[in-house]
C-alpha cells in the first residue's frame, strides 16, 4: 500500500508543473525528500500525509467488491 501511495505522490509531483523547490516552500518537506521520492525513494508517513494533503488526496479504504 505504501508503494501505491509513493508512486501517486510521484506523479502527483511530475505534472503538477511546479519545481521541486516551489512544492518544499510551499508544503515545508525538504527538497532533498521530494528529490529521493522522484528517484524511487520512499518517505516518512508524515511527508506523504503533507504531500497528499497538498495535492488534494486522501486515503480511503477500497470498497470489497462480492463476487457473484
Amino acid at each position: 500500500m505504501a508503494n501505491m501511495m509513493i508512486e501517486t505522490i510521484r506523479r502527483k509531483i511530475e505534472t503538477s508543473g511546479k519545481s521541486l523547490n516551489q512544492i518544499g516552500r510551499d508544503t515545508g518537506v525538504d527538497v532533498s525528500v521530494l528529490w529521493r521520492i522522484m528517484h524511487g525513494g520512499d518517505c516518512k508517513t508524515w511527508t506523504a500525509d503533507v504531500l497528499l494533503s497538498y495535492f488534494g488526496l486522501m486515503v480511503a479504504k477500497k470498497q470489497n467488491r462480492k463476487a457473484r
